[in-house]
């Protein structure tokens, strides 16, 4: 039988062996419905075939998977609908959306047109999906033909600016809907690997986590990621316990804040890599040329530990990088070339340097090293032979263990996240942590089953009233920033 990463994308003619039954399937017959009306309505003909991904939540294992190590999200229910046609008539790709917050937006059908990053347009994610599709199948031999105008319309309920993966929904869906108007299916892990490549079209250095997951899920388990490369372990979680998720209001604008956020840590953690290497023994030169993350120089790491009567490469970390921040000219002094020229390939790294002050070495090291192995406790913790209430308990405490690493280590938390995730602890969560990219989004908690309903009320009253009564959000809509959910499946195609 084929490994699950190595099946192709499903295609089905019905919604049940995706959205199941009951309530969740009357929203999405509902939502179907609503998008090929509205396909009808802005094209004047119906779509030919939809796709779908979710967006997911990670349970443990944050700012790790760019740098080599597996982690374990899981799916959520909402996601990202895309219905498309080709239109030989128009020789233009015409993307609209079923909310009207998000305009029409209008591309040319050149498959190597280059996104235009300085003015940051929702369609833009399309495009990536667009681009990196047209690369893959011309090297995969499959004939594209001349490129033909595209109809489309997008319907997505991950809420952006989350830590939920919206993007990545976004990038995934629009990936496999063009696939699916040419006809053609790949394995899912190529799928994966080539969307996590499209993403980074919009200038982010996306590790490959939030594409795996959100074509690789499937109903009822987490899945543990491992890269390079790309498989999905299946992680079936102790019964009675939920994960509820909720929003911290504060919008985590990745691709906004790249160069001083998400794309400065993925500069600080090579540059902590590097340093590393040279101290445990390697040439400089080496160390720049071969060297790209952390995991690379983790085996130097255990080797050290090891003499000193342990097996754990955070010792390396304490002892080799100083626990202050580093200045440029340290580090230059260290490897014996510019930042400028080890980082003259990466046009987004280069942005990092314009901005940065410094670099925190050893604390993002620290994070990256020990967060790598509670996500390995984590899954130990799952098929162990405690009870399932003792498994909970473990859970619980590895997510808060990763909470602090993420706030202290990582400096990746922000107010709002800080004040969620004790609320949360304070009304009875098992666990709770920032999930994401942090710098905003949401916050995870493993929460008893029986309690949910309390739990979220509880939430309500101590987190969300205030910002009601302010007007941030509108009571209406509070379903949309905390909800519980069960593993969910992953990306499909509809042809109905």
């Amino acid at each position: 039988m084929a490994k699950h990463e190595e099946t192709p994308i499903p295609c089905f003619s019905s919604l049940e062996a995706v959205y199941g039954d009951g309530s969740q399937l009357e929203e999405a017959k509902l939502r179907f419905d609503h998008l090929n009306s509205k396909f009808l309505q802005v094209f004047g003909h119906p779509p030919d075939v939809f796709a779908r991904s979710p967006g997911r939540v990670n349970l443990i294992g944050e700012h790790i998977d760019y740098e080599g190590y597996s982690v374990l999200p899981m799916a959520i229910r909402q996601d990202t609908i895309i219905a498309i046609r080709k239109n030989h008539a128009q020789k233009v790709l015409r993307i609209a959306n079923v909310n009207d917050k998000y305009t029409e937006c209008t591309y040319p059908v050149d498959p190597n047109q280059a996104i235009d990053l300085k003015n940051h347009k929702w369609g833009h994610y399309f495009i990536c999906g667009y681009k990196g599709f047209y690369e893959f199948a011309k090297s995969k031999g499959v004939d594209m033909g001349d490129a033909v105008g595209l109809d489309v319309i997008v319907d997505g309920t991950v809420p952006t600016g989350s830590g939920l993966s919206s993007s990545a929904a976004f990038v995934c869906s629009a990936t496999i809907a063009i696939m699916a108007a040419f006809d053609v299916n790949f394995p899912k892990k190529e799928i994966a690997q080539l969307t996590c490549e499209c993403e980074r079209h919009i200038g982010t250095q996306s590790g490959g986590m939030d594409q795996a997951i959100s074509v690789m899920a499937k109903t009822g388990f987490a899945e543990l990621i491992d890269f390079n490369p790309i498989r999905a372990t299946d992680v079936q979680l102790p019964a009675g316990g939920t994960f509820v998720i909720a929003h911290s209001l504060a919008e985590s604008q990745k691709a906004v804040t790249a160069a001083t956020n998400y794309n400065n840590r993925v500069v600080e953690c090579r540059l902590a890599s590097i340093v590393l290497g040279i101290k445990l023994g390697m040439k400089q030169q080496d160390a720049i040329s071969n060297v790209k993350t952390l995991s690379d120089v983790e085996g130097l790491c255990v080797s050290f530990a090891n003499s000193r009567g342990s097996s754990d490469p955070v010792i390396a970390v304490k002892e080799l990088l100083k626990d202050k921040p580093y200045t440029t000219e340290e580090i230059e002094a260290i490897t014996g070339e510019s930042l400028q020229s080890i980082f003259k390939n990466s046009p987004s790294s280069l942005d990092v340097l314009k901005a940065a002050k410094h670099f925190k070495l050893h604390h993002r090291a620290a994070h990256v090293y020990s967060e790598a192995k509670r996500v390995h406790a984590f899954k130990d913790a799952v098929s162990s032979d405690l009870s399932d209430e003792d498994k909970l308990k473990k859970l619980g405490e590895l997510m808060n263990e990763s909470h602090y690493s993420c706030s202290v280590l990582y400096e990746c938390s922000c107010p709002e996240l800080e004040e969620l995730v004790k609320i949360c602890r304070d009304n009875d969560a098992l666990g709770a942590r920032l999930t994401g990219a942090g710098w905003g989004g949401c916050a995870v908690a493993l929460v008893k089953e029986a309690t949910v309903p309390q739990f979220i009320l509880n939430l309500k009253e101590k987190f969300y009233q205030s910002r009601i009564d302010k007007g941030v959000i509108s009571k209406n809509d509070l379903g949309l920033y905390v909800f519980a959910s069960k593993p969910s499946s992953g990306a499909a195609i509809f042809k109905f």
